[in-house]
């Protein structure tokens, strides 16, 4: 059912980005009087179509629900009736046909912009970002941050929730800033300034300075309750059930749900034996943690997460939302933001200065995908929004094949008075397939070496 589930909303998220990439090169074909032959929504086998007449375009659903196609007339892929001439795509003016190529990428940067509006007005529920235990020798120790104080906007971007305040810190140090600025609002409403200074930090892997950074979110001391037992979990396999309190573990009593966490990640594959209540009933439990990766190292995990009040719950949370006027600049901030975020983290991975590793295959993002559904309407709608700034960028870099590589061939064109050969063209693109067959070959294999982590 997990499955069905992440593989559903992955195909739903696919097929409606690239359906719109696709569609946004169809209407500007049709208005600059492109004739397009058929617009399909998927690939592969036609399961329905609809013609009016034969001079009319064909509109098409096929079996492959991974996006869709757009086919116009075009001397360079068939023959061309005397009478479809003057509406074929290589006929047309040079900025008739830039127009046509970057529509595609621009219609995606526009359906973000929609999306991010309308998580904007629905509003988003997250973790105040308010600042735990900050350790000595960490840059939030170095930069004068305390415990309590809240982050209000980093680089003067807001950030209410905890998830949206470290993605603009690490996000800012990946791009190459050193010196972050973030408002923070002490225990007394009092609201400062305060600066993170990176300047001595190699800010290549996230991991790494995530830890550098020493920022943990507050958490008050919860008992060894158990909330959620995963399926497939060691967990489940040992009969721990919501609402159980560990009481013990190997004859240590334990006080609260961090002691209990430390002693599984230390306990990787190693039994531990324990003593827990269940409706005012002492059992003894036989436990073994998983190994799994964690860095360099493997760490013990159960696959059960703490039971937290539902007091609490309302007291670290936060429901961030706008009214639709107020969102539109804020849309338009937010996919700029992600948009020049993700051209320079991809920069930074081209000259050696970030690690491959931050690419995401198919697997991840329907696991991305899943992951967000589950969590409700607005995370699914902010998911296919930074996917859709992907698509969106990825399609408008110069590489042959994709529509930044048509785009770079016209600008040739513009400078040189004619069109590039196409044997050229030709040739530059069978290098663009090879590093994209390339590129997403590898995208693969880190998805495969996550799975296995």
């Amino acid at each position: 059912m997990d499955f069905l589930h992440t593989l559903f909303y992955f195909i739903v998220a696919i097929s409606v980005l690239v359906s719109i990439h696709e569609f946004g090169h169809f209407w500007v074909a049709r208005k600059v009087g492109v004739k397009v032959l058929r617009f399909s929504l998927g690939f592969g086998k036609i399961v329905y179509s609809y013609q009016k007449d034969s001079a009319s375009t064909e509109y098409v659903l096929s079996a492959i629900p991974l996006g869709g196609y757009v086919k116009m007339v075009d001397e360079r892929e068939g023959e061309v009736s005397e009478a479809d001439l003057p509406f074929a795509f290589n006929r047309q003016t040079l900025w008739a046909r830039i127009a046509i190529v970057a529509a595609g990428p621009i219609f995606n940067l526009v359906l973000a912009i929609i999306l991010f509006w309308a998580v904007l007005v629905i509003g988003e529920m997250g973790i105040r970002p308010i600042l735990g235990t900050v350790e000595q020798g960490t840059l939030a120790s170095a930069g004068g941050f305390v415990e309590g104080e809240e982050i209000i906007s980093v680089n003067d971007k807001v950030t209410p929730t905890w998830t949206e305040a470290m993605t603009v810190i690490v996000s800012s140090a990946l791009e190459g800033e050193r010196n972050i600025k973030l408002s923070v609002k002490s225990n007394d409403d009092q609201q400062n300034f305060k600066t993170l200074r990176l300047s001595d930090v190699d800010a290549e892997n996230p991991d790494v300075l995530y830890n550098r950074l020493g920022f943990k979110p507050w958490s008050p001391k919860l008992k060894a309750i158990i909330g959620k037992v995963l399926p497939d979990s060691a967990a489940l396999t040992a009969g721990l059930q919501q609402g159980d309190l560990i009481v013990s573990a190997d004859e240590v009593i334990i006080i609260d749900w961090m002691q209990w966490v430390g002693i599984v990640k230390s306990h990787a594959d190693l039994a531990i034996k324990l003593l827990i209540e269940r409706d005012g009933v002492s059992i003894p439990i036989t436990i073994t943690p998983k190994s799994v990766k964690a860095g360099e190292k493997l760490e013990g995990k159960v696959g059960a997460s703490v039971y937290i009040p539902e007091e609490l719950m309302k007291s670290v949370s936060v429901e961030y939302s706008l009214s639709p006027i107020d969102a539109i600049p804020v849309a338009f901030q937010t996919t700029w933001f992600y948009s020049a975020s993700s051209l320079k983290m991809m920069g930074k991975m081209l000259i050696g200065k970030a690690s491959v590793k931050n690419l995401s295959g198919p697997i991840s993002i329907a696991e991305y995908a899943g992951q967000s559904a589950t969590m409700g309407v607005a995370p699914f709608i902010k998911f296919m929004a930074l996917v859709s700034v992907s698509l969106g960028i990825l399609n408008l870099l110069p590489i042959p094949v994709l529509d930044g590589g048509h785009l770079l061939f016209f600008a040739i064109e513009g400078l040189k008075g004619s069109p590039v050969p196409e044997k050229i063209q030709l040739f530059f693109q069978q290098i663009g397939i090879a590093l994209l067959v390339s590129l997403m070959a590898l995208a693969m294999f880190l998805d495969v070496e996550r799975l296995f982590q």
